[in-house]
Formats: structure tokens, C-alpha cells, sequence
């Protein structure tokens, strides 16, 4: 099993910015794709970015050109720096990471989601 930690939400105002981090831990043989997601009230979970173990990026063209996604892969980490923040930007931000388990099993995971909201 693979447990993912999200960090760094939190309020900030419109045109702010905020870094959210995500770390995986477990029996991981190999995480391939990392991604967040998010969910904002009475919507629908939608992606934001993911990004590859290659470093192969893919965005939601409502983020494209603010949001930056990177991943340490020495630390089983995924980040998204998020600049200019508006307020339709309000969700819970979940992480998910694709793996490959110690024991050659592939799996799919979710952090537990960590709160952004942007103040108008």
C-alpha cells in the first residue's frame, strides 16, 4: 500500500500564490505518472496537471501558464506552485500517484486532499 501526504494549502488572495507538496511512502518499486486533482463545492473532481517519471507534463487549460507541476523523483514527491490564483480556483486539491508496489503490484492512490481557497 501507498500512502500519499499532501501539504500547503491554505487562504490566500486573489493574484496570490501558493506550493502545495505531495509525498508518497510505502512499498513503492516505481511511481510512474503523479497528478493533482481537485474538487471544488458541487462540482466534479477535475485534473489539474500530472506529470511523468519522465518529467512529460500534461495541464487543465484553466491553469495553463499559472500553475507549474514538478516532481522529485529521489524523494517520491510531486509539487504544484501555483501563481496568479483567482477565486474559481477554490477547491480541495487531492494528489493521486500510479505505481508499481515492492511486490510488482500496480496500484493507484490518493492523498487525503488539502484546502485552497482564493479571497476575492
Amino acid at each position: 500500500q501507498v500512502q500519499l501526504v499532501e501539504s500547503g494549502g491554505g487562504l490566500v488572495q486573489a493574484g496570490g500564490s501558493l506550493r502545495l507538496s505531495c509525498a508518497a511512502s510505502g512499498s513503492i518499486f516505481s511511481i510512474n505518472a503523479m497528478g493533482w486533482y481537485r474538487q471544488a463545492p458541487g462540482k466534479q473532481r477535475e485534473l489539474v496537471a500530472t506529470i511523468t517519471s519522465g518529467g512529460t507534463t500534461n495541464y487543465a487549460g484553466s491553469v495553463k501558464g499559472r500553475f507549474t507541476i514538478s516532481r522529485d523523483n529521489a524523494k517520491n514527491t510531486v509539487y504544484l506552485q501555483m501563481n496568479s490564483l483567482k477565486p474559481e480556483d477554490t477547491a480541495v486539491y487531492y494528489c493521486n500517484a500510479n505505481y508499481l508496489s515492492s511486490s510488482l503490484y500496480l496500484g493507484s492512490s490518493w492523498g487525503q486532499g488539502t484546502q485552497v481557497t482564493v479571497s476575492s
